[in-house]
């Protein structure tokens, strides 16, 4: 029994650890590529180390590399990211906790054709939103703005975010709220001194899936920024396919990694978190 208890645990080991390399490689390439010269790139092969490590790649995409007209790296863009994302993030983490918290402790006539309504937004593809969402900024004085793409991430989000907080939310005994409003508490009291507060697990979850969805998003960047606005994912596709007479492969992958590395910060982070967000509740007893 020994034997095969301990075999069985290596073969599993061993397929994890090979899935693990796969899923790894793209990642190696990347930042191996990043730190390799162009004539070492030319005369080597993807999967091969680089003969001199050199970081002279991610200096020229920060700072210096082409992305259209503008020869001023990513560093600006960068930020556009940040700028946007963090607002996003916040507004929409809260507005959904407050959609889900009516939703499911304060019932009204409706209330589940209203969740019903909104959980089907979740379904919407991007593509569908574009027009309408566009004539409305641009009535709205907010076309090609930091604000405007803010809100319409945190519209296009609240639907994600709503669900979310209204599915944990139905696991907290109503016996808590109805003893909070023989107490006197009202509808903002059990809300922030008592539902916030136990909401933990869900809002990272929520900010995690907002904050990844929103970084890594290209279309609303690319259609409802303006020139001084445009995120990051934007840029990125500018540097990769500006061209200047040499393909600057090591130039693209730093930029590439520049781009993604908030989103695997999040993850590495506070992985853990989304998952335990994820299964809290599920469980009941």
């Amino acid at each position: 029994m020994s034997t095969k208890f301990n075999f069985g645990r290596v073969f599993i080991y061993t397929v994890l650890i090979f899935f693990c390399i796969v899923y790894l490689m793209p990642l190696f390439v990347m930042v191996t590529t990043s730190l390799k010269t162009l004539p070492d790139i030319k005369a080597g092969n993807l999967l091969s180390l680089p003969t001199e490590w050199v970081f002279d790649a991610w200096t020229k995409a920060w700072s210096t590399a082409c992305t259209g007209v503008k020869c001023e790296g990513v560093q600006g863009y960068f930020w556009n990211s940040f700028q946007m994302v963090i607002p996003a993030v916040a507004l929409s983490t809260l507005l959904g906790a407050f959609n889900g918290y009516i939703i499911s402790k304060w019932q009204f006539r409706g209330s589940n054709f209203f969740f019903s309504a909104m959980l089907f937004g979740c379904f919407i593809p991007f593509q569908v939103v574009l027009l309408p969402m566009a004539t409305t900024l641009g009535k709205l004085g907010l076309a090609n703005t930091t604000t405007g793409l803010v809100i319409v991430h945190v519209i296009y989000g609240l639907a994600f975010t709503t669900l979310f907080f209204r599915n944990f939310y139905v696991g907290i005994p109503d016996e808590l709220v109805k003893a909070a409003k023989l107490d006197g508490a009202g509808f903002f009291t059990i809300f922030f001194k008592i539902m916030l507060p136990l909401s933990t697990p869900i809002i990272m979850v929520t900010v995690i899936w907002q904050f990844t969805s929103i970084w890594n998003d290209f279309l609303f960047g690319v259609v409802y920024s303006g020139s001084d606005t445009q995120p990051i994912t934007v840029a990125l596709n500018n540097l990769v396919n500006t061209s200047t007479g040499i393909k600057e492969y090591n130039v693209d992958m730093a930029g590439a990694i520049i781009a993604a590395l908030p989103t695997l910060v999040v993850y590495v982070l506070a992985g853990k978190y989304f998952v335990r967000g994820l299964t809290a509740g599920s469980v009941k007893g």
